[in-house]
């Protein structure tokens, strides 16, 4: 895979786990709930963007030599897997008619 591709597949990986907590009752996809509390569905969203960066980090493993990280860079990776997020939790909390 090339570098190009392997960006934009961690890119729209990213995308869909972001919202993945929002669309579903099931906490990460596998324990079925009859509801989910905001606090849960924030912890889930936590899971999937440790799991997105262990995918990245696969990604960039196979393409070569891992570059070092500082915090400024898990700081924007957060807020962005944040920003991904809003799509969902508008739909789940600002536009879904709830009762």
């Amino acid at each position: 895979m090339g570098n190009s591709l392997s960006v934009w597949a961690v890119l729209l990986v990213a995308v869909c786990a972001a919202n993945l907590p929002f669309f579903t009752h099931r906490v990460l996809g596998v324990l079925g709930t009859h509801s989910k509390t905001l606090g849960i569905r924030l912890l889930e969203l936590l899971a999937y963007y440790f799991l997105v960066g262990c995918i990245g980090l696969l990604l960039e493993k196979n393409a070569g030599q891992i570059a070092p990280q500082g915090w400024e860079f898990y700081a924007i990776t957060a807020s962005l897997f944040l920003t991904f997020a809003f799509p969902g939790f508008v739909y789940r909390y600002l536009l879904k008619r709830h009762g």
